[in-house]
């Protein structure tokens, strides 16, 4: 399974963006989602999750400003960017539990896109 991430790009402080993660492969049952972020200087750090059936969570300081939403018919997951600050300004990255068919079993694994940059201007 493969993720793809897309929509990143420059915006000015207030703006907005939404990021789109797509999943490819065969055989495979996504699980849950999530988006993470590595800031400028920092480690990559938890933005939010979302479940297979769409419950969500995030953390606080994005709460109220990013909704993380999925197309299960996609197999698409989203960050829906609102109220940008310089602070999210870093590198997002997709990430995904998910169930695999290999050789007649169902393996559980997980794997990370290959990041988009967001820059948030002041």
């Amino acid at each position: 399974v493969q993720l793809v991430e897309s929509g990143g790009g420059l915006v000015q402080a207030g703006g907005s963006l939404r990021l789109s993660c797509s999943a490819s492969g065969s055989d495979f049952s996504l699980n849950t989602m999530g988006w993470y972020r590595q800031r400028p200087g920092e480690q990559r750090g938890l933005v939010g999750t979302i479940t297979s059936d769409g419950i969500t969570n995030y953390v606080n300081s994005v709460k109220g400003r990013f909704t993380i939403s999925r197309d299960n018919t996609k197999d698409t997951v989203y960050l829906q960017m609102t109220s940008l600050k310089p602070e999210d300004t870093g590198v997002y990255y997709c990430n995904a539990g998910y169930g695999q068919i290999d050789s007649d079993v169902v393996r559980y694994r997980e794997v990370w896109g290959q990041g988009t940059l967001v820059t948030v201007s002041s």
